[in-house]
């Protein structure tokens, strides 16, 4: 009798609640979401327990403190020679999940299109559902994962408002090359769209991968919105301190959104997540080298089990092919394995707007300490052959 609105139906639990329940449930060691199960820099917990002391537990101002504002503003310019004035360029959000779906609100209409590599963070499709816009995959393919510039180009119509793009990528691991990002900013630039970027895993890149930031190309600070995160950068995913950077027009309307949705939150991360972006490039470095050798450990174990394992060149996950274990489709398996063997994964086909294209694929968060990834290996021996 009570129908919910159609911008919310068929929205339900995200994948990452179940599958988190499921690994409490039965005692699972949980390589599921992507969170850490150590801290960060021993100096933001320090900032953080003196803010919360010294009485910053009120509203922040609205487009988050300035140093906080001024240190995102700081590291954009010593990482990539981006500058932006913190002033009006610099935006602080409860995370990047609240900045994309506050530029999705802002800038898509009813019955615009959002072009968006496929697979994609489930946040994506939820959010340009609620604005009430269309989501157009491009899709990535295994076993590389690279962009097909002219699938990217044959995606775009006159309907397109803008694309959605997210290097390095969840879930597949690619970081989009400088040559791929150029293409994308030409057809930008051509067309006229507005991007938005999600950059979480910035710093979260592996071997000679480089990430290079959409804005830093011709023709694309005026039109990119530049989205990143304290969480997935410090290993304090739970802070839920994210920032926006682009030009004071676009800033205006994403906080014209975001407002709206959660006003302001984290007071006392903030200053904080200012420690941590004054702390150099060290402790993103050792960050960095640790995950690269636990994506290895990781890999190396599932591999080993003889499942098809795509090394990914950034972020927390890696993703196996299961075809050839004969146990079902990805959605069958994960939420079988926890029962089975004590392990909890990700379906990957939840990230595809066609789960089909995504049935036989796995994604497994290597975020964890060493004996956590050892266990989850030792549990999975079963499958080997």
């Amino acid at each position: 009798m009570h129908a919910p609105a159609r911008r919310v139906q068929g929205l339900g639990t995200t994948i990452f609640a179940e599958m988190t329940a499921l690994a409490v449930e039965t005692g699972s060691v949980n390589l599921g979401q992507g969170f850490p199960d150590t801290d960060g820099p021993v100096e933001m917990v320090a900032a953080a327990a003196e803010a919360l002391q010294g009485g910053q537990n009120q509203y922040p101002p609205g487009p988050g403190i300035l140093p906080l504002r001024e240190a995102v503003a700081e590291h954009q310019q010593r990482c990539y020679g981006l500058v932006w004035d913190p002033a009006d360029e610099v935006l602080i959000t409860t995370g990047a999940t609240e900045a994309v779906a506050a530029a999705l609100l802002a800038f898509v209409e009813p019955g615009d299109e959002v072009v968006a590599l496929e697979p994609f963070y489930d946040s994506y499709a939820a959010c340009v559902q609620l604005a009430g816009g269309r989501l157009v995959p491009v899709t990535l393919r295994a076993p590389d994962f690279r962009l097909d510039v002219d699938a990217l180009r044959t995606a775009v119509t006159e309907k397109t408002k803008l694309l959605l793009v997210n290097s390095p990528h969840n879930p597949t691991g690619t970081v989009l090359t400088r040559a791929e990002l150029e293409a994308v900013a030409a057809l930008a630039v051509e067309r006229d769209l507005l991007v938005v970027t999600d950059e979480v895993y910035e710093h979260l890149v592996y071997d000679d991968a480089e990430h290079v930031p959409l804005a830093t190309l011709p023709g694309m600070r005026e039109r990119t919105v530049s989205i990143s995160s304290a969480g997935k950068t410090f290993s304090f995913t739970g802070w839920k301190i994210g920032w926006v950077t682009a030009a004071p027009e676009l800033v205006a309307a994403v906080r014209s959104a975001k407002q709206f949705l959660t006003y302001v939150s984290g007071a006392p991360f903030q200053p904080a997540v200012a420690t941590g972006l004054r702390l150099g490039s060290a402790p993103l470095e050792q960050v960095r080298l640790d995950l690269q050798r636990k994506r290895d450990l990781l890999c190396d174990g599932l591999e080993a089990l003889g499942l098809q394992t795509f090394r990914p060149q950034g972020t927390y996950f890696a993703t196996t092919d299961i075809a050839g274990l004969a146990l079902g489709d990805g959605v069958e398996f994960c939420r079988t394995l926890p029962r089975k063997l004590g392990v909890v994964a990700i379906p990957s086909s939840v990230f595809y707007a066609e789960p089909e294209r995504g049935r036989t694929l796995v994604r497994w968060a290597f975020c964890k300490r060493d004996e956590v990834l050892e266990e989850a290996l030792r549990r999975l021996a079963p499958l080997a052959p």
